[in-house]
């Protein structure tokens, strides 16, 4: 076959790599878009994937983003007609789905937070499956008309899938002077450009103030944008990384004490990797964290003086990995859906 991948963040970039290496190993020919946005050009050179490098992210207003979306579309629409592409496949890039719908191309979106209302209307109605996880009460999809058979769902987080394979390096913690007695923090920020996430994070910048005083810490922040990269250096504190580029995220997480995030992906990275990790979202919580919230795998932080700061024995992980091709074959099945419907219609 060939397939389309379209990658519109940092986080999808990991959840494609082993489903792009499985579809090459079979002999299927990929081709990968990608719309310029935080570290996703970085991470995508990280991992050896070669992309075309299709618009960027609106910012923060609405109008931005439907300007963006806009032109977005009609670019897609130009680079994938005449490309004879037999399905396509997304995390949540309703511009793919809403592309390959125009073009008569079988399309899969995958996504684990149900609440971001216009990107799923969008994209879940355009698209010929809707795969996620099972945590997921189908009752909130069907706003989104996700509803069986267009809708699968699987067991456990999609992390468990595409870190199957993961082994932290090391070498990762090379570039800093880092001491071994002191407690190794994560840090991400919170999505502020996000549509579902638009009132004020006030928590996650008291987090930084308290962890970059603390002398027994080393907190490495990874910011989403330029701005968050700028207002973290501005603070000028002590004990805080900051990473100049993209780096090996899920090395870090392996290798960490503790994660503080105030987005999704990071939090279920350390859950699939055994790290103890704190939430400081100020959304909605979707089904994924309220399950793990409730199985105390994730905890959410209301004050920073609640962290648990100590060192963590690394080989006491419980590690839950899952084969990445179960979600391939998920994803894949829009293919066969539609050549069902196109041989059974009269």
């Amino acid at each position: 076959m060939r397939v389309w991948v379209d990658v519109t963040a940092s986080a999808h970039v990991l959840v494609f790599r082993p489903l792009i290496e499985l579809l090459r190993r079979r002999g299927h020919e990929v081709e990968v878009t990608a719309r310029e946005y935080a570290q996703t050009l970085q991470l995508l050179e990280l991992h050896g994937i070669e992309a075309q490098v299709i618009g960027r992210h609106g910012g923060r207003s609405r109008l931005g983003k439907a300007r963006s979306l806009v032109s977005r579309l009609r670019a897609l629409r130009r680079w994938a007609r005449g490309r004879e592409f037999d399905v396509a496949l997304a995390h949540g890039s309703h511009e793919l789905t809403m592309t390959a719908h125009r073009l008569g191309i079988p399309s899969s979106t995958t996504f684990d937070y149900e609440f971001a209302w216009l990107q799923h209307q969008l994209g879940c109605r355009a698209a010929t499956r809707v795969v996620v996880p099972n945590s997921i009460p189908p009752d909130r999809l069907a706003r989104y008309g996700a509803e069986p058979p267009k809708l699968l769902q699987y067991p456990g987080l999609k992390e468990e899938y595409y870190l199957a394979d993961f082994e932290p390096d090391h070498h990762v913690l090379e570039p800093w002077p880092i001491d071994p007695s002191r407690v190794l923090v994560v840090l991400r920020p919170p999505p502020e450009v996000s549509l579902y996430h638009r009132h004020a994070n006030p928590l996650f910048p008291r987090t930084l103030d308290a962890l970059g005083r603390d002398e027994g810490v080393h907190a490495v922040v990874l910011p989403r944008t330029e701005e968050q990269r700028e207002f973290v250096r501005g603070l000028d504190l002590p004990s805080l990384i900051l990473p100049e580029r993209a780096v090996d995220a899920q090395s870090l997480i392996a290798l960490a004490d503790l994660v503080v995030s105030a987005g999704g992906t990071m939090n279920r990275e350390a859950v699939a990797l055994g790290t103890p990790v704190y939430t400081t979202f100020g959304g909605r919580l979707g089904a994924v964290d309220e399950a793990l919230i409730r199985e105390g795998r994730l905890v959410p932080l209301t004050d920073p003086r609640a962290l648990e700061l100590r060192k963590r024995d690394q080989h006491g992980n419980r590690r839950i990995r899952r084969d990445p091709a179960d979600l391939l074959s998920l994803l894949l099945s829009a293919y066969a859906a539609e050549s069902t419907a196109s041989t059974s219609a009269p």
